[in-house]
């Protein structure tokens, strides 16, 4: 890089407030606590905890049971649910309670996340510190978050009615949509700690930056289908790596009628879809890091892409670990939080890579 450019670009870099890295860190913080939600929520569902609690009480329901009479009543509410009468009509009201506290952490820390994003929001908004560009985001943030509540609940109530389990395709809208806010998080963290990335000032940062977005695209449509093999219980079938039960594409694939409810209903299908796209993601991102390392940017463009080969690499052996293992609850757990770290190292490599605006 030239010295005029380099100096430049350095000034610019140094033109961030420093007050908008306090701003920063309690953004980062509240991803932090986003992705332990979603491993405490992959656990209250490898546990099968999560219909334990059929009330929505937002606020209100952070106290848990505190007397022998809500404990009866609460388990009184939960012998109603198709779980308790198809699965678990033997169970004592010491067994509902250790299903119970998990669903009752998970909901709790759902709601410690909203107080950790509300007061520090509006600290920062009654002292000024907020710009006014930054304003509508970190709004749009709390909303998101208070909706992702509403959409808990609404996949919560699909097993509490006919099917002693949720559907599959709201668990995929409530991960999908914890995901997004985590990534929205991360991002805007990062343009506040980091606003003029070094690697966007080069002319080749385009193409990379394409294929970057490419990348996280189908992260997230591979998340989808796992969401679809964790709700249909997809995992615990077909446990052997790399063919199915001694195929490649195993016979049961087609078996629903009409077709096209295969890819969405069909164990076999599912699970097979998901296996294809984790395989064409790891591709797509390893060609990413090693255009990207080749490239020589400056800045940490390479590391962050370094950084997103390396994860997926280990989140296609967690999930094949997932499957070997017969869905074992610590694997199972770090699989769904390896997915979120390779969404952070793709977000990170496209923020290094964002154009500069002169």
């Amino acid at each position: 890089m030239p010295p005029v450019t380099a100096f430049a670009t350095d000034r610019l870099r140094a033109s961030s407030s420093p007050d908008n890295r306090p701003i920063a860190w309690w953004l980062l913080l509240c991803a932090a606590m986003v992705l332990a939600m979603a491993v405490i929520g992959a656990i209250t569902r490898l546990t099968e905890s999560g219909l334990s609690m059929v009330e929505w009480k937002p606020l209100i329901g952070i106290l848990p049971p505190l007397s022998d009479a809500e404990w009866n009543r609460v388990f009184d509410l939960y012998k109603n649910t198709p779980e308790f009468r198809i699965f678990n009509n033997r169970m004592d009201l010491a067994g509902f309670q250790e299903i119970f506290w998990w669903e009752w952490f998970h909901r709790l820390w759902g709601q410690v996340i909203g107080f950790v994003f509300l007061f520090p929001f509006l600290r920062f908004w009654i002292q000024g510190r907020i710009a006014a560009d930054l304003w509508p985001k970190l709004a749009g943030l709390f909303l998101l978050g208070g909706l992702q509540g509403g959409i808990g609940w609404f996949m919560v109530k699909s097993g509490l009615v006919d099917q002693p389990n949720v559907s599959h395709y709201r668990l995929a809208l409530h991960l999908g949509t914890a995901i997004l806010i985590y990534a929205l998080l991360l991002r805007t963290a990062l343009g506040l700690l980091d606003p003029l990335p070094l690697a966007g000032w080069r002319p080749e940062s385009a193409g990379l930056r394409r294929h970057a977005r490419w990348a996280l695209g189908l992260v997230a449509v591979t998340i989808v289908w796992g969401a679809f093999v964790a709700g249909s219980r997809a995992g615990y079938a077909y446990n052997t790596f790399p063919l199915m039960e001694g195929y490649v594409i195993p016979p049961e694939v087609g078996t629903l009628t009409p077709w096209w409810h295969n890819p969405f209903e069909n164990t076999a299908a599912i699970q097979l879809i998901h296996r294809a796209l984790a395989l064409l993601t790891g591709l797509a991102v390893l060609a990413l890091a090693i255009r990207t390392a080749t490239a020589r940017l400056p800045g940490r463009a390479t590391q962050a892409a370094q950084a997103a080969g390396a994860m997926v690499l280990i989140q296609i052996g967690l999930g094949v670990a997932t499957l070997l293992t017969v869905v074992w609850i610590p694997v199972a757990a770090a699989h769904q939080a390896g997915a979120i770290l390779v969404v952070s190292a793709l977000v990170w490599l496209l923020h290094e890579l964002r154009p500069v605006r002169r």
